[in-house]
């Protein structure tokens, strides 16, 4: 049964390892990434939900009177 030959797989995984990394940082250094980034103010809506509009009353078990 013949040897396995295994005189180039450093070389060969090397430069797997190499062409991986490379190609990964082009594809990270086509990204534009912001220089200082700050949070954006949020303001909310004043709009009327339909409840607002109208007076209710919650009325918590404990407040009603006992029967």
């Amino acid at each position: 049964m013949p040897q396995l030959d295994t005189s180039t797989w450093f070389i060969t995984i090397m430069s797997m390892v190499m062409t991986l990394f490379i190609v990964f940082q082009l594809k990270i250094s086509k990204y534009l990434y912001p220089l200082n980034p700050e949070p954006k103010p949020t303001t909310t809506p004043n709009q009327l939900s339909p409840w607002e509009k109208k007076w209710t009353k919650i009325y918590s078990p404990l407040s009603l009177p006992q029967q």
